[in-house]
């Protein structure tokens, strides 16, 4: 079995009010560097981007990653399905998608919810808060990347989610939900998270 993950990082972050939260600060480094680093540690990696001479390219420097651009970002996260499923080699049996703007999932998060496919890699597996609310990263099996190839608009992969036997793998608390998207929210969450040390 071989899991790739494909880190989505096109997205216009248009509600920040001109700043982009993938480059906010997480963990000593812009977000989207510190997931691609969770996400690098565990299996080989594809990020999304708007192009690549886009700011968040900069960020992801010197890292071993696949960049992929999705010049058709502004359709929504299908865009980037498409282009990110169309890149995986022939010997991924699996893809996790992971949105880059999640920043409690840790490595640790993204193991468990690998671990837990490797038992089952034919099913979907997502992840849920603790409380079982469904959330991301979800892992779709290979046979299904076909499907994915064809997605269109901003609804992602909700389609597949209703039609497709799902398997819920639990994560503590929020860790699969917590995603921000506006000044306010990030305020919050770091007000929430206290002083940096």
């Amino acid at each position: 079995m071989s899991l790739m993950i494909l880190l989505l990082a096109a997205g216009a972050s248009s509600r920040m009010r001109g700043a982009d939260k993938l480059l906010e600060e997480v963990g000593g480094s812009p977000l989207i560097a510190t997931m691609a680093r969770r996400a690098s540690a565990l299996a080989p990696t594809l990020v999304t981007l708007p192009s690549l001479d886009h700011p968040r390219a900069e960020a992801l420097q010197d890292m071993d990653l696949t960049v992929i651009p999705v010049p058709d970002a502004a359709e929504g996260m299908a865009a980037s399905l498409r282009r990110g499923t169309a890149a995986l080699p022939d010997r991924a049996t699996g893809v996790m998608i992971l949105p880059a703007d999640m920043p409690e999932l840790t490595a640790e998060d993204l193991a468990t919810l690998a671990q837990t496919w490797q038992s089952d890699p034919d099913t979907i597996h997502r992840a849920t808060a603790a409380d079982g609310t469904p959330g991301h990263p979800v892992i779709f099996p290979k046979d299904l990347f076909g499907a994915l190839k064809q997605l269109s608009g901003d609804t992602g992969a909700r389609a597949l989610l209703k039609s497709n036997p799902v398997r819920h793998v639990a994560l503590p608390a929020r860790h699969a939900l917590t995603d921000l998207d506006t000044p306010e929210e990030w305020a919050a969450w770091r007000n929430r998270q206290g002083p940096r040390p």
